[in-house]
C-alpha cells in the first residue's frame, strides 16, 4: 500500500513562509489530480490547491496569490509554498493523490500561524 508522507509543518509567525513537501512511499500509476487540503478545528476539510492532469493549478480564494503548488508526477511528490502566512491559515494540512479511482491522502501536517 503506497502512503504519501508530508513534510514542512510546524508554528509560524504572521508574515512568514512555510514549505509543505509530500512523497509517495512508492510508484503511482494513473494519477489524475495531486493537490493539498486543510482542516482548520471545527471545519469541513476544504481544498486549498489542486493540479488536475496538465492544467494550471487551481487555487482557494483565500490562498490565490499567496500560495504556490508544484508537482512531479515522475517522482510523485507535490509541494506547497506558502507566503504571507495569516492566523486563519491555520490548519491541518492534507496532501491528496487521485490515482484512477483511488484517493490518497497523507496523515496530515499541522500549520500554526500565531505570533
Amino acid at each position: 500500500q503506497v502512503q504519501l508522507v508530508e513534510s514542512g509543518g510546524g508554528l509560524v509567525q504572521p508574515g512568514g513562509s512555510l514549505r509543505l513537501s509530500c512523497a509517495a512511499s512508492g510508484s503511482i500509476d494513473g494519477i489524475s489530480i495531486m493537490g493539498w487540503f486543510r482542516q482548520a478545528p471545527g471545519s469541513q476539510r476544504e481544498p486549498v490547491a489542486l493540479i488536475v492532469g496538465s492544467e494550471s493549478p487551481k487555487y482557494a480564494e483565500s490562498a490565490k496569490d499567496r500560495f504556490t503548488i508544484a508537482s512531479d508526477n515522475a517522482k510523485n511528490t507535490v509541494s506547497l509554498q506558502m507566503n504571507s502566512l495569516k492566523a486563519e491559515d491555520t490548519a491541518v494540512y492534507y496532501c491528496y493523490i487521485l490515482a484512477g479511482a483511488r484517493p490518497l491522502w497523507g496523515q496530515g501536517v499541522q500549520v500554526i500561524v500565531s505570533s
